[in-house]
C-alpha cells in the first residue's frame, strides 16, 4: 500500500522559511507528476507547485520566486522549500504524487502558519 507522509510544517514569522517534505512508501515505482497544493480556511484547494516528467515546473503566480519544488528519486521524497513567507501563505499544504500504473495519492496535509 502506498502512503505519502508529509512533514516540516509549523509556525513561522513573516519573512521566514520552511521546508516541507513528502516521503512516499510502498510499491510506488517512478513519479510521473508530483505537486504541492494548499487549502486555506474557507477557500478551495489550490495548486502551489507542480513538477512533471521532463522537469517541467509550474508555480502559482503568488509563490513564484519564493517557493521551490524538488525531488530526491533515491529517497522517493518531494520537497517544497518556502522562503520569504507571508501571512497569506497560511494554509494546510498537501502533496500529490502520480505514480502511473501504481496510482495517484495525496498526503494527509501539514499545517503552515505564518504569523508574528
Amino acid at each position: 500500500q502506498v502512503q505519502l507522509v508529509e512533514s516540516g510544517g509549523g509556525l513561522v514569522q513573516p519573512g521566514g522559511s520552511l521546508r516541507l517534505s513528502c516521503a512516499a512508501s510502498g510499491s510506488t515505482g517512478s513519479i510521473y507528476v508530483t505537486g504541492w497544493y494548499r487549502q486555506a480556511p474557507g477557500k478551495q484547494r489550490e495548486s502551489v507547485a507542480v513538477l512533471t516528467t521532463g522537469l517541467n515546473i509550474v508555480y502559482a503566480d503568488s509563490v513564484k520566486g519564493r517557493f521551490t519544488i524538488s525531488t530526491n528519486s533515491a529517497k522517493n521524497t518531494v520537497y517544497l522549500q518556502m522562503n520569504s513567507l507571508k501571512p497569506e501563505d497560511t494554509a494546510v499544504y498537501y502533496c500529490y504524487c502520480n505514480f502511473g500504473s501504481a496510482g495517484r495519492y495525496w498526503g494527509q496535509g501539514t499545517q503552515v502558519t505564518v504569523s508574528s
